[in-house]
């Protein structure tokens, strides 16, 4: 084993002291160490220590040249040993190149956790002494592209999903020296083992039936067979693509926007005993027991116009809705709405309002599915139904 022995210069300790912080000191301390360690690996190489005659020598010294290393307490200047005949190379780097590839991915999952590029730069300074500018930070993020394409284009017909979540949520993208509005929709599925997966994701035009259609297409072209549900809203170009790409698959109208739905349509003053009713509708544990408390609403408030609207949405959406009551009473629980998919929703929104403008598609595609890969690993529940929140309570 190498043993190193230090000349340490005084003086310069002694100055580092009497001026600076300890930063600085550890610093100093620490380019004087690793500077002797470098001489020992050429001794090492060259066989023969500094003056020494030796018949088993390699090659000769021959200087130094300067190179910098950046670590966490900032960036170091040190003195590289080189030879004649330039053969040798020093490990020192290389062993080190982790902690930059750690700056790295660091700086990386800071976007992907929401914080502003203009933020990571701030914090890799005050972290390491040295500014780094925002493209070289968008840049870095790049490096995710190839490991997000995998992920998004993966096979799905290893497994099947029974059950599959559908919804789209809007962003602004810069696209010809325009802000425009560019629809993300998203996917994502139960197992037959009552496990959560992400399916996929797309970055699109206005939502519309053919965009739709192009999302499904996608998924169908990976493997995914058709399921026995697909839960979603009631965007009319969505539920005829569904129709279209999955024959002989049923549609389950979210049963939360629905009776949001209801809701918007009432008037503000005199419907309590109304939403109570509603509420009671789909509290009910039977189907027999939901249509007779449909009926009964209908009949009660039928005559009275100011609920009319509220009706004719009840009355038009209802069998949509009531769809999950057709399967295992274990699982309608997680099936009536896109509730867990909304939360899903929450996380994107969460961190794609740190942007608020994307300036291409591309990025939007790589910081959403950074973070839906992140979410599917790290926070979202392999149990149907269960989401971990930021204070570790489960959500149902």
């Amino acid at each position: 084993m190498t043993q190193l022995q230090f000349n340490l210069d005084m003086d310069v300790l002694k100055d580092s002291v009497l001026n600076s912080n300890l930063t600085t000191v550890v610093k100093s301390a620490l380019i004087l160490i690793l500077n002797e360690f470098m001489e020992k690996e050429r001794d090492e190489y060259l066989q023969a220590a500094a003056y020494e005659r030796s018949n088993d020598r390699l090659d000769y010294r021959n200087g130094y040249y300067e190179r910098e290393l950046v670590m966490t307490m900032g960036k170091l200047t040190l003195k590289v040993p080189r030879t004649r005949n330039g053969g040798f190379s020093t490990d020192l780097f290389e062993k080190y190149a982790r902690h930059d590839q750690a700056l790295v991915l660091s700086m990386i999952e800071m976007v992907v956790n929401g914080v502003s590029t203009r933020k990571v730069t701030q914090i890799v300074e005050q972290l390491c002494g040295e500014s780094v500018s925002k493209s070289l930070v968008s840049s870095l993020t790049q490096k995710l592209d190839p490991v997000i394409n995998q992920w998004a284009n993966r096979a799905l017909n290893t497994t099947y999903f029974p059950y599959i979540f559908v919804d789209a949520m809007y962003i602004k993208v810069r696209e010809d020296n325009r802000v425009v509005s560019k629809a993300v929709y998203i996917a994502t599925a139960i197992t037959n083992d009552n496990k959560r997966e992400i399916l996929g994701l797309s970055v699109d035009h206005v939502e519309s039936y053919e965009s739709w259609c192009r999302f499904f297409q996608n998924l169908k072209s990976r493997g995914l067979q058709s399921p026995k549900l697909v839960i979603s809203d009631a965007h009319q170009g969505l539920q005829k693509a569904i129709q279209r790409e999955f024959v002989g698959t049923v549609w389950q109208r979210c049963n939360v926007h629905f009776k949001r739905n209801i809701i918007t349509k009432l008037p503000k003053k005199d419907s309590s005993d109304f939403r109570l009713m509603i509420k009671r509708i789909f509290d009910a544990i039977t189907i027999e027991d939901m249509r007779k408390f449909k009926d009964e609403l209908m009949d009660k408030y039928g005559n009275e116009p100011k609920f009319e609207k509220a009706l004719s949405v009840l009355d038009e959406g209802f069998e949509d809705t009531v769809q999950y009551m057709s399967f295992p009473e274990k699982i309608r629980v997680n099936i009536r709405s896109t509730n867990s998919l909304e939360r899903l929703n929450q996380e994107v929104r969460r961190r794609e309002k740190v942007i608020r403008i994307f300036p291409n598609t591309q990025s939007a595609f790589r910081l959403v599915g950074a973070v839906l890969m992140h979410y599917q690993e790290n926070d979202y529940s392999l149990r149907t139904g269960l989401y971990k929140s930021r204070d570790n309570k489960f959500l149902t």
